[in-house]
């Protein structure tokens, strides 16, 4: 049978104020029905002796230091552990202390945030040199080991990548072809120059947004993937198991990720290429007048072929970005499920940023090689 809290009153000789004696356990367990009752006591209390306590906790100091402290009485009797219970609970009840930590001046606070920003995009740049270190060390052992190459994981991650994600990218192209085709025209109207809209729809998915809108749908689609993938298995120890048994995580989970982006990205970037050129002959022959098929018989003549491999050679690199960023931030999740969605959204913004950067740099190469 549980046991409760007892009291009694004993009162003081002369006419000074009784004294209140409680025994047995002051804890939130036996104090629900004696607390009521000391609510409603009405003679005046001088003492509270805690000698015949046989435990408390912070709910028992509480009842002893409101009843002092509306009493105005001596707490007499507490042991050790009792009495820093007490003397926390009066510290706490005076509101002496700010629960808010105090924040610095303006002047300094400012450059202190900006610090702490980059020394954690330093560290954060390390981690990242760390992580391709480590994919290149086990792309090397790979290489020496041949059979270790797990094919039927990367046959399953192209599959995901690649054939999935067809429909999406397709529809996705088809629909940004016909936008560029349809501005691209209006403004050419004002020369009477829209006949140069194949040239402009051609030359502008080939080149830049087939590939680019690609890897865009890629991140938010596989990278994401990857982010969330990794994470739940890091959360849930999977990841130390296989290490556990001698299995590499960075050989069984992510380099077939990594291979199976890079080999699906130029199929994907050129897949998308076409299609957004469908989409521009098809809005020519609709509202331009342009047949449909005239309009693919001269893009081959407008479009340089090195438009084309300048596509093609930078498809591979967006898909080796768009996967590294997704299996690093996946691989770092380590405390809660929080930190799925965290690691999973900064998989994706770090995916796409690096890539329109690399993208300027490849633009700007590709000029100055003579293939603008």
């Amino acid at each position: 049978m549980r046991e409760l809290t007892e009291f009694k009153i004993a009162p003081a000789t002369g006419e000074g104020p009784a004294t209140l004696a409680f025994s047995g356990p002051m804890t939130v367990a036996s104090l629900g029905r004696t607390d009521s009752r000391l609510r409603d006591l009405g003679e005046s209390i001088g003492e509270i002796d805690l000698c015949g306590v046989t435990r408390m906790d912070t709910v028992g100091a509480w009842t002893v230091w409101r009843l002092s402290r509306d009493h105005d009485a001596k707490i007499t009797g507490c042991s050790e552990s009792a009495q820093k219970l007490v003397d926390a609970i009066s510290k706490a009840d005076t509101n002496a202390e700010d629960v808010r930590a105090p924040r610095l001046p303006l002047l300094r606070r400012v450059p202190d945030h900006v610090g702490d920003v980059m020394i954690g995009l330093g560290k954060g740049a390390l981690q990242v040199l760390g992580f391709i270190g480590q994919v290149i060390q086990s792309s090397g052992t790979l290489i020496r080991h041949p059979g270790r190459f797990r094919m039927k994981a990367l046959v399953h991650q192209m599959e995901l990548v690649g054939v999935n994600s067809l429909a999406i990218i397709g529809l996705m192209s088809f629909l940004v072809g016909i936008v560029i085709a349809q501005q691209g025209a209006v403004q050419l109207r004002q020369f009477g120059a829209e006949i140069y809209t194949v040239n402009l729809v051609g030359r502008l998915t080939l080149r830049e947004l087939g590939v680019l809108m690609t890897a865009i749908m890629v991140a938010g689609r596989s990278g994401s993937a990857f982010a969330a993938q990794l994470g739940t298995m890091k959360l849930t120890e999977e990841v130390d198991a296989m290490r556990t048994i001698g299995v590499s995580p960075m050989e069984a989970l992510v380099l077939p990720r990594l291979l199976a982006t890079m080999l699906m990205m130029p199929l994907l970037g050129f897949y998308s290429a076409f299609i957004g050129i469908v989409g521009g002959a098809f809005l020519s022959s609709v509202t331009l007048g342009i047949p449909f098929f005239t309009f693919l018989a001269r893009i081959q003549e407008v479009v340089p072929l090195h438009d084309v491999w300048v596509g093609i050679t930078k498809a591979p690199v967006f898909g080796l970005i768009v996967a590294l960023a997704g299996c690093y931030q996946g691989m770092q999740v380590k405390n809660n499920a929080e930190e799925v969605g965290t690691r999973t959204t900064a998989a994706v913004v770090m995916a796409i940023f690096t890539v329109i950067v690399l993208d300027a740099f490849f633009a700007v190469f590709f000029t100055e090689i003579g293939w603008g």
